[in-house]
């Protein structure tokens, strides 16, 4: 195993990368927007992927070693049981979900979520003709139970079936939601007969250990549904595929999914996730220790170059969110530092309402790159 996995310089980036992240900007704009980490490989995925085109296993998927390998996984990481028979492989994260809010909600009820979220999940809710509903988190990155009991009373009005989306860990505020916030989500969503989706694709960028909860071992979740996936944790969001795990209560439901769904998995995104999950947990450990270093490096950074933004410490993810209100800079500050300073970060208004006048940056990349990016940024505010 490398030494480092965060190395890379952005010269060297640019010329060997060809994805979204390294050809949308400029070539003088450095990226630290989409999540997609500037990592070297996990050894154990490349070995794996590179067996089965050498062989050429390149045919349809089969995802039963997918399923035992997460719930393998999620066993020895959080003491949570799964019946690797009851996960449902989809083609990834974002396409499970827009598939379960299909079958599970009202084509009239709105989709609950808390701001500033995942700016994704409102792509997805607008594509299947859904509208959001916002129960913003606190000042302090929490979720809000008045605000979550006063959603769910309005979505689910004459009985109509309604869901709520939860990022967990939280894209873009890094928080952890902790075992009681759960539980008190669980009950509320309960009482109002809101399904929970908890989108967990960040659960292993956790910096502190034992800290993560899985939404569906706290009581009263037993009617929720988690979606996840590799993709995130390993870098793997070119190798497509995602797993939903329903609660006890909510089996019947996901096995009610039309079969189609279960067809967009790639093969060799299979094979990758099946790896990191298996074979890739000192690379992913290792991965977690580097990312703790940057956010710490950021942090130092910004609280010295930029006193005017405020960034709260994220306790998950390669993901921070800042707060540039106090700068001045309207309800999109990227625009501001991608602009003049050349760094371009993901606009915080796509976030919901909650985001505007923030930003989220992406610190999976080298110190040197995070460094330089501050430099910028404050450089573009002078």
């Amino acid at each position: 195993m490398t030494d480092r996995i965060l190395t890379a310089p952005a010269d060297a980036l640019r010329r060997s990368r060809t994805s979204l992240k390294w050809r949308a900007h400029p070539s003088d704009v450095l990226p630290l927007w989409v999540a997609e980490m500037d990592c070297e490989p996990c050894p154990a995925v490349v070995e794996a992927v590179s067996d089965a085109m050498r062989r050429g296993d390149t045919g349809y998927p089969w995802t039963r070693d997918y399923t035992e390998a997460f719930a393998s996984f999620a066993a020895t990481q959080w003491n949570w049981q799964i019946d690797p028979g009851t996960g449902v492989v989809v083609a990834d994260v974002l396409s499970g979900i827009a598939r379960l809010l299909e079958a599970l909600t009202d084509q009239a009820a709105p989709v609950v979520v808390s701001s500033p979220v995942y700016n994704a999940f409102f792509t997805v809710i607008d594509s299947i003709g859904r509208k959001p509903l916002d129960a913003p988190l606190t000042p302090d990155g929490r979720l809000d139970p008045e605000a979550l009991a006063d959603a769910f009373a309005r979505a689910t009005t004459g009985g109509a079936r309604a869901a709520y989306l939860l990022s967990h860990p939280h894209n873009p505020t890094g928080t952890v939601h902790t075992s009681v916030e759960l539980e008190t989500l669980a009950g509320l969503a309960d009482d109002h007969g809101v399904t929970v989706i908890s989108d967990e694709i960040h659960a292993a960028l956790v910096y502190e250990s034992g800290s993560f909860t899985p939404y569906l071992t706290v009581p009263g979740a037993e009617r929720g549904i988690t979606v996840t996936s590799a993709s995130k944790a390993w870098n793997l969001a070119g190798l497509k595929a995602g797993l939903i795990v329903p609660g006890p209560e909510a089996r019947a439901a996901v096995g009610s999914l039309h079969p189609f769904v279960t067809f967009g998995a790639s093969h060799l995104g299979v094979i990758a996730h099946t790896a990191a999950w298996t074979g890739g947990v000192d690379w992913v450990q290792l991965l977690v220790q580097e990312l703790d270093s940057n956010r710490h490096l950021l942090a130092e950074l910004v609280a010295d170059q930029l006193p005017g933004v405020r960034l709260q410490l994220p306790e998950a993810t390669y993901l921070a969110w800042l707060d540039c209100r106090a700068l001045d800079l309207g309800d999109d500050p990227s625009a501001r530092f991608r602009e003049r300073g050349r760094v371009a970060l993901s606009e915080g208004p796509s976030f919901g309402e909650g985001g505007r006048g923030c930003a989220r940056l992406n610190f999976a990349a080298s110190p040197e790159i995070v460094r330089e990016a501050v430099r910028r940024m404050a450089g573009s505010v002078d």
